[in-house]
């Protein structure tokens, strides 16, 4: 009854007014899928012209989700056994994925993940390597030989299909080392885990505990491999998107904990997960009493409801955009931002889904949650924010300690404008670029009569308090220049 009143009262919360406050903190992701070129490449990298095109067909992804405020691309990064990165020995050498260049196993001759985390960190966006877990593609492909070639006990076989062993305490063993492996070598911001539980399609588990505790297993030792590597890093996962039957509403035989034997509200419990990406591809009944469900089990996981954006389209369900709208609405109603399958329907505006996200939902960036479990030290403020005229350029500089640069992971800033003096850091208008490198930043000229804040934020999310323009009395800034610098401040590279 608790979970059907609060249902209720989301809903009609979010009918009522139809647009919620705009966050400051919130979670916008998107699935980025590679797996047979779905969201990307279109182009296959056989030639050098061909590479330079494929990074392209990528940045302009990512330009178009920055300018919707996207701050988080899950990018799959293995796909079925095979991976989107040169595989070393502790990523098991697993094959290119064919998506690259068309063959499996042939090099596209550049490393597209860690093109892909420099291209995602130039915009401010965080990038989460999506890993495909159990599933590792048809018996005879690729991935799948390899894989029983080297572990053939951890191998298991469903049809034509082939997937890694949830039993077999070497699947465990081997995900966990490829996780830590890439959170080693690559500058990532999250690990997000697909698939992590049994095949739908499997005949017969042990027992139902029993299945349940080998996939919590796998979850465990691939979250405490990550951590040993660094802290920061955020371990997510993507269960079916109704955990279990409610007291009042039946998932019809279709969810995490009793069909696929994910419990993740254990894993929220106890902290083996960050946040949660619950595939929540419903509507009606079926979507918002287990938004509510998922809500109230989630500890201190921050959980973010998948949205089916593909389901908008005519040769899916076609629904009407204001479904999606709805459910946007709710999600943030109740503090849970969004994650929408595929990049591909998003981006290409489908039922106008983009220009709703741009124009409306979300006009103005925001800063994913900081990691809840780490209660931070008091991180040190910038110092001594100036403007100066530089070779006929004018540049915003501040200063960092430098005891406080070499903190773990590093430091970065955001950058806030305004047209009245303090700036107001609170208030997301007035953020205009997110997770900058640098102490200094190029202002453009029509930009150049607004107010200026610069905050430091330690890769756990965590935001130190602002620095303030240091102005003279007769300083001013109108509204129409405070409008410019945000506009074009927000697209600076």
């Amino acid at each position: 009854m608790k979970i059907y009143i609060t249902t209720i009262i989301l809903l009609l919360s979010a009918i009522c007014r139809s647009e919620a406050a705009y966050p400051l903190r919130e979670t916008r992701a998107i699935w980025l899928t590679t797996l047979n070129g779905l969201d990307w490449p279109d182009t296959k990298a056989t030639t050098e012209k061909n590479i330079n095109k494929q990074k392209k067909e990528l940045t302009d992804i990512l330009d178009r989700l920055q300018k919707a405020n996207i701050n988080t691309v899950l990018f799959q990064t293995r796909v079925r056994a095979t991976s989107v990165f040169p595989s070393t020995h502790e990523t098991g050498n697993e094959p290119w994925d064919r998506c690259l260049t068309g063959t499996n196993g042939r090099t596209p001759n550049y490393d597209p993940l860690a093109f892909a985390i420099d291209e995602c960190h130039r915009r401010g966006m965080e990038l989460h390597a999506w890993i495909v877990t159990i599933p590792i593609g048809k018996w005879n492909d690729a991935g799948c030989r390899h894989l029983r070639s080297n572990i053939p006990n951890a191998v298991m076989r469903i049809g034509d299909e082939g997937y890694m062993n949830p039993a077999n305490p070497q699947t465990a063993e081997y995900l966990a080392r490829y996780c830590q492996s890439i959170t080693h070598r690559y500058d990532v911001d999250g690990i997000h885990l697909d698939y992590i539980r049994y095949p739908e399609t499997i005949k017969t588990v042990p027992n139902a505990d029993a299945a349940r505790k080998n996939i919590t297993s796998i979850m465990e030792k691939i979250y405490n491999a990550v951590k040993q590597e660094k802290g920061w890093v955020k371990v997510s996962c993507s269960p079916i998107g109704k955990h279990d039957d409610t007291k009042r509403f039946s998932s019809r035989g279709w969810n995490a904990r009793s069909r696929v034997y994910q419990d993740v509200k254990e894993w929220m419990s106890r902290g083996i997960v960050d946040i949660v990406f619950p595939m929540m591809y419903f509507r009606g009944n079926h979507f918002y009493p287990f938004l509510t469900d998922w809500q109230e089990g989630a500890a201190a996981c921050t959980v973010v409801p998948g949205l089916g954006a593909y389901l908008l389209h005519q040769g899916e369900k076609d629904w009407p955009l204001t479904e999606m709208t709805r459910q946007l609405n709710v999600a943030r109603q109740s503090g849970m931002g969004f994650c929408f399958f595929r990049s591909r329907f998003f981006t290409n505006n489908t039922k106008g889904i983009y220009d709703y996200v741009y124009s409306q939902f979300a006009p103005y960036p925001a800063l994913p949650p900081a990691l809840p479990q780490k209660q931070p030290a008091a991180l040190p403020t910038p110092e001594f924010l100036t403007v100066h005229e530089i070779g006929g350029h004018t540049i915003m500089k501040w200063n960092m300690q430098e005891s406080s640069l070499a903190t773990a992971g590093g430091i970065a800033f955001n950058i806030y404008a305004s047209h009245s003096y303090p700036v107001d850091t609170s208030n997301p208008q007035n953020l205009i670029a997110m997770k900058r490198s640098t102490q200094y930043m190029l202002i453009p000229a029509e930009a150049q009569q607004c107010y200026y804040a610069v905050t430091a934020i330690n890769r756990y999310g965590h935001e130190s308090s602002a620095c303030q323009q240091s102005i003279v009395p007769e300083q001013i800034c109108t509204k129409r220049a405070w409008q410019h610098c945000r506009k074009a401040m927000h697209t600076d590279q």
